[in-house]
Order: C-alpha cells, then structure tokens, then sequence
C-alpha cells in the first residue's frame, strides 16, 4: 500500500489581491504626508526595495492608524517578502475599519492560505467565489484550500471552475486529478490526465499522478510505465523515484528500491516516504544501525509516522536494545491500535526487560488482532469496475 505524501501546493501564482498605488488612491485620508509615504512605498516596493517600503508604511500607519491604504499595503508587502502570519493581523484591523472591503478579505484569505490556515480561509473565499464567479484565482483558491481541508469532492468542483475559466492552466488540473487519487474515482482520474497529456506530454506530476493510481488498484507494470516516463520528463520532479522505489520495493526487489530512494533523497533529503522506505530497506538487509538516522529523519517532516515509530523500535530491537525499543513501539500503537505487528514487537522488547505480564498481555492483543482480521469478509472486487482504461 502507497504511504501517503505530504502535499505540497504552489502557490506562486497567488498574486497580491492590489497594486500598491491603487490602493493608495483609496486611502481616505486628508494627509499629504501620508499620501506622500504611500506614493513612496509603492515606487520603493516596484523596484525591489522592501526595507524602504516597509520603513514608509509603518511611518504612514503611525500618521493615520486606520489608513487603509497603508494597512493592506503594509501586509502585502509583509506577504511578498515572506512573512504572511504577521500580514494577518493588519488585514483584520483593516476589516474592523471597514468590514465590508472585498480587497482586504481576499488579500487575507490568501495570507490564511499561506500560512496553512485553511480553515479560516474558507468562508471568506467561498463568499468571494459567490461575489466573483468569474475570477479565476478566487475559485482555483477555494479549490485548493478545500482540498487541504480532506473536502475533495468540493474541491473538485471549484478547481473545475477555474480549468473552464483557464482551460490551459496546468495548475487546477493537477490538483484536480490530486483529488480524485485520493476519492478513487480512476475513470475522472483518466479523464483528467488526458487533458493534461494534451497540454503537456511531458508533464511529469500527471505520469507520477498516474502511475500512483495504477499502483493503487495492483497494476504494478501500467504504474512501472508511467513512473519511468516521468523520470524521463524531469528526473528532478519530487515522487519520481520514490514512485519507482516503492514498486520495486512491492516486487522485494530491495537493491532497485534502494537506489531509487537514494535518488529520491539526494533531491529531496527530507522525503518523509524515502526516508522511512529506505530504513524498511535497510531493516530487511539486516542493516539497523545504518536504518536508524533514516526513520529519524522522516519522523522529522511526520511526527505521525506509525511506520517510522515501528521501524525504530524493530531496529532497536534488531540491535537487542529492547530499552528503546519500548518507547517507539508504544508510539507506533498510539498512532494505530490495530498495529499487530507492532503489539508484537512490544511484547517482544517487554519479555527481554523480564516484564512477562505485560508482554503476554500485548500477545494476548496481538491474537485479538489478528482474529478480527480473518474473521473480515473477503474485499469486494467490484472495486476494479472503475479502473481506468490504459490512456494513450
């Protein structure tokens, strides 16, 4: 089964929601200080010099605390140079200066946005969607933030607002296919990547898009196809090897798998799914020592790996350090109650510290386990009704 990958949005086609200088025409005051400071903020902003800007704003801002002009503009300018999260508390003062201001809302929902705050996000983009239902970054916005929200199939549907708006942005169609990966609906899925294929035959996130999907529904040699026509494509794009990787890690053929994780990392060197794959490999080749660093490292970027949590704790068991074994496998349980293998493990690294109660114990839960699993009616095949057909 695919690990899951953390998503990862691009959100360089966000633009600020206001040209500086138009919103210093809107700035309501009778300064000419003020309008003075704007003007000059905005030409420091057009050729690159953000101190100078900043420097004028906030002398704007202490001129006239409700300019806002000053307030929107200060926040984008915070935006631009990296620092959404304190942009956020300028467009709220600018909204309790005037509630109703749509350039305010929208440039906070993009600073939501950024900041990962999704769900603050939401209702001030979907009452800009309803406001503009003909701009393209309002719904391609809505549909990203609902799918970082698990709202898939919504999410859907404003991304497809934006594709009918932009047909030939790449953007919502990839994240479109993203989503119905994750509802596995195969045939939208296929729909998708053939509009992206006609835009693009060498887009590598499609192949990679793809070749996941097939691997999902067991067609190891269709995802083998794909995955290797997006290495052709760009053997940098992110998921390339450790796609590659996990195939030949299902085929136990660990000395590819290996190599491609490697890879993987030598781009990405904090790929939580290399990084915790590459220790199972390790594990299995009877090299715990070396695994160790590699789980690690994923549990850096996912503190929710169960299987990063199993990998250290078999490994230092493997190592016979039942004594930290305990910890990591108690973690690895927490994230998942139904871990038998990891139950076991515990047992395990438990009955070497002489603590036999409890190790019968987590054996006794392991039996549990693995009784209410056979006792599970056999998976429907239906499900391969929605397979897709193999695209051309």
């Amino acid at each position: 089964m695919r690990a899951p990958r953390p998503l990862k949005f691009a959100v360089c086609g966000i633009c600020l929601a206001s040209p500086l200088l138009a919103l210093a025409q809107r700035a309501g005051t009778g300064s000419e200080r003020v309008h003075q400071l704007l003007s000059e903020a905005s030409t420091a902003m057009h050729i690159g010099q953000y101190a100078a800007a900043e420097s004028d704003l906030r002398q704007a801002l202490a001129l006239d605390p409700r300019s806002m002009a000053a307030l929107n503009n200060l926040g984008m300018l915070l935006s631009r140079m990296g620092k959404p999260a304190e942009a956020i508390p300028l467009y709220r003062k600018a909204l309790h200066v005037h509630p109703d201001d749509e350039i305010t809302k929208r440039n906070l929902a993009i600073a939501y946005f950024k900041t990962a705050q999704y769900s603050a996000a939401w209702p001030l983009l979907q009452a800009l969607t309803e406001a503009h239902p003909q701009d393209f970054q309002t719904q391609e916005l809505a549909g990203l933030t609902l799918f970082a929200l698990d709202r898939y199939t919504d999410s859907v549907r404003y991304l497809g607002r934006a594709h009918q708006l932009q047909p030939t942005d790449l953007q919502p169609l990839d994240m479109m296919g993203k989503a119905y990966l994750r509802l596995k609906e195969y045939k939208s899925l296929t729909d998708v990547f053939t509009q992206i294929m006609e835009l693009n035959p060498n887009s590598a996130p499609a192949h990679v898009m793809m070749g996941t999907a097939y691997d999902e529904m067991g067609r190891k040699a269709d995802a083998l196809k794909e995955f290797t026509a997006a290495e052709q494509a760009d053997p940098d794009y992110m998921g390339v090897h450790s796609g590659l990787g996990l195939l030949y890690w299902s085929q136990a053929d660990t000395t590819r798998a290996e190599e491609e994780f490697q890879q993987e990392l030598k781009r990405f060197p904090q790929d939580p799914v290399s990084n915790c794959y590459l220790g199972k490999v390790l594990t299995v080749e009877s090299r715990p020592a070396d695994a160790l660093p590699y789980f690690e490292r994923a549990l850096q970027a996912d503190r929710t790996s169960r299987e990063a949590w199993f990998g250290i704790g078999k490994a230092q068991l493997a190592l016979d350090h039942p004594d930290k074994a305990v910890d990591p496998l108690r973690k690895a349980i927490a994230l998942d109650p139904d871990y038998a293998e990891a139950h076991y493990l515990l047992g395990r690294a438990l009955r070497k510290l002489g603590k036999e109660t409890e190790a019968r114990q987590q054996q006794r839960i392991t039996a549990a386990i693995h009784q209410k699993e056979n006792a599970m009616p056999a998976q429907s095949n239906r499900e391969t009704e929605s397979e897709p057909p193999t695209p051309h």
